[in-house]
């Protein structure tokens, strides 16, 4: 009886997981058809509900917006419009560091969070995973000798939070893995793993 509930729990729990969380999504993504005129809802116009036309309607704003940019109208409009939003107070704060963040993550030139290493946390005889990203230049020049890395520690299961520090180069260990491989090591505290991830985790101890 045990091992029947132990065995329906492991199929049923993450099935009911992973539809709470596409719900959820699809809910948010659904939210975009207020963009549109009331009597063009499909809800309106097919007479019944039929969640996910909001995720196709987001998908086509963000396909259209990268076309209308690419071209150089689009391009001067979306500086205009950078523009305004940086001469207004407070505004141009959280705008600024939003795009900055955005622009180092999505960026496929970009450094940060390409690279998976271990640093000694919380203490010295500790090991944790970690993300590079980049060390502002002042905190480089006050720092003088070795070189320094800044990484963020993402907390488990929440990746989304963290602690972001910096740390000697020469104390860390450059891992072969993926960000992918990492995130998903973290999420599920370190249950869900490849067996080369394993290896590579426990070369480095």
């Amino acid at each position: 009886m045990k091992n029947y509930l132990l065995t329906g729990l492991l199929v049923l729990v993450p099935l009911v997981i992973t539809l709470w969380v596409l719900s959820f999504i699809i809910g948010i993504l659904d939210q975009s058809l207020l963009l549109l005129p009331e009597a063009w809802h499909p809800d309106n116009l097919l007479g019944i509900h039929i969640p996910g036309w909001g995720v196709i309607l987001t998908v086509g704003i963000i396909l259209l917006t990268g076309l209308l940019v690419r071209n150089v109208f689009g391009q001067q409009l979306l500086d205009w419009w950078e523009g305004l939003l940086r001469r207004i107070p407070f505004v141009n704060a959280i705008y600024n560091s939003v795009k900055q963040v955005s622009d180092t993550l999505l960026s496929g030139s970009g450094n940060s969070f390409r690279k998976v290493l271990l640093v000694r946390y919380p203490h010295a005889q500790a090991w944790s995973l970690a993300f590079q990203t980049s060390v502002p230049a002042e905190v480089t020049r006050k720092m003088h000798g070795e070189e320094y890395v800044g990484v963020f520690v993402p907390t488990t299961p929440s990746p989304v939070n963290g602690f972001y520090f910096y740390v000697k180069k020469s104390e860390t260990i450059e891992l072969d893995i993926s960000v992918d491989a990492a995130f998903k090591a973290i999420v599920s505290m370190g249950v869900v793993t490849t067996p080369e991830n394993a290896a590579q985790l426990a070369a480095s101890n």
